[in-house]
């Protein structure tokens, strides 16, 4: 059996130590804030995001990881020994995942393995903490592709939202427009729901917002599939704490925070936090 390489994108949203760790190919997509683009991770984070456009007055664009760029890396792995197996920010939310197919229609057959996530941000990474697991168990990249594709369902992934605007721009949420600017005390939750996001609730403030991940998770606690929860935010390291300890008191153990890159901070704005994690079978 050939070794297996983990190919993902940039929006999967895990630190260095993470990809280093396991290693972790990370392709990044592109940010663009008026005339000059960056690449996700690499040349801007969310910090830098927020602070180019309060000077530049510009709202910023993502792009798509390339064919060509897809191409020529699961090429480079097969090269050297490697099936591949890759997952990114689900398909319908960009151009990444259908990208990666076409790039593995181009290399040598039946050893790129793709993994439509239907997620994002460190919904996705749920999946790739379940790749390294099977992997380790001793599957083929095949084989781990198939069970982890059957897992994207049981993500459970939901953000609460401080600032309306990035969503709005954005695009990539229906059900926006009708409440935005005439309630600015709104904080909506947003959940990943069949690959899409959608406003699941309208919290009236930030901290009710917090409570209602915190009941959420509550309710969901006998089927957490506890090997990984993650806490993901956009610049809001003090909330980001406070759901972990609020977390842990619920008896839930190995929590992760993350902090969202520029392409996800762009949709979903500064203070954006979630909690994410799969349900059990």
């Amino acid at each position: 059996m050939n070794k297996i390489k983990i190919i993902t994108d940039s929006t999967t949203d895990l630190s260095k130590e993470i990809y280093d760790k396991y290693d972790i190919e990370v392709l990044p997509l592109f940010v663009t804030i008026g005339d000059k683009t960056y690449e996700d991770f690499h040349e801007i984070n969310a910090e830098k995001l927020y602070k180019l456009v309060a000077e530049t007055n510009s709202f910023p664009k993502t792009a798509a990881v390339t064919p060509m760029k897809l191409e020529q890396t699961f090429q480079k792995y097969i090269d050297q020994g490697y099936d591949i197996l890759f997952t990114s920010v689900g398909s319908k939310l960009s151009m990444t995942f259908n990208n990666a197919k076409i790039a593995a229609g181009n290399v040598t057959k039946n050893r790129v393995f793709l993994v439509d996530s239907n997620n994002l941000s460190s919904g996705t990474s749920l999946l790739i903490f379940k790749m390294i697991k099977y992997i380790k168990e001793g599957f083929s990249a095949e084989e781990v592709a198939k069970k982890v594709q059957k897992l994207t369902s049981n993500a459970k992934v939901q953000f609460a939202i401080n600032t309306l605007e990035y969503l709005h721009k954005g695009g990539r949420c229906s059900g926006t427009t009708k409440f935005i600017g005439s309630a600015l005390r709104l904080k909506p939750i947003i959940r990943v729901c069949d690959g899409g996001m959608i406003v699941a609730k309208k919290p009236v403030g930030f901290k009710r917002a917090l409570g209602a991940l915190l009941e959420d998770a509550r309710s969901d606690l006998d089927i957490i599939d506890q090997d990984v929860v993650f806490v993901t935010h956009s610049l809001n390291e003090k909330d980001a704490n406070y759901l972990k300890d609020e977390l842990i008191k619920m008896g839930l153990k190995n929590i992760i925070i993350t902090c969202a890159g520029a392409v996800i901070s762009t949709h979903c704005g500064e203070k954006c936090i979630g909690i994410l994690y799969l349900v059990k079978e």
